[in-house]
């Protein structure tokens, strides 16, 4: 017995175009997840000046948090069905905010310079407006 299976229109992820009109391939080209790796980077370099006893501490949970922004938009692009990608990308957006948190943490230590301080939440402040900005596209697509 042969199925033939027709794809359903309610589980397909429309797939992200780049500027040109060429379709987004990997999620290496998004532009959110290249971002996202940015603050991952950024993060790394600043949590490497904390103090010593923050190791285990501060330092790790930010650069966790950090790290999960570009993994969950990259996990979700790879999903088979829009809400599961949704879903990821609600949770990358959690993630900025908890970092946001962690980072108001970390000046009110003084272990930030301001000048770090406002980079980092402009990067966070650009992620997260750039994930609610795709999450909506998903929106009208599904």
């Amino acid at each position: 017995m042969n199925l033939l299976l027709i794809p359903d229109a309610r589980f397909t992820i429309p797939e992200p175009q780049i500027e040109s009109g060429m379709k987004i391939k990997s999620y290496r080209e998004l532009d959110v997840w290249k971002k996202g790796i940015e603050i991952v980077d950024l993060v790394y370099l600043v949590t490497s000046k904390f103090p010593k006893e923050e190791r285990y501490g501060l330092t790790t949970h930010m650069q966790r948090t950090a790290v999960s922004i570009p993994s969950n938009i990259a996990e979700g692009f790879s999903r088979q069905h829009t809400k599961e990608y949704q879903q990821f990308c609600y949770i990358a957006l959690g993630s900025c905010s908890e970092l946001e948190t962690q980072l108001i943490i970390a000046q009110r230590r003084n272990y930030l310079s301001d000048k770090d301080f406002s980079k980092l939440e402009d990067y966070i402040d650009h992620e997260s407006r750039m994930l609610m900005s795709l999450i909506k596209s998903l929106n009208r697509g599904s």
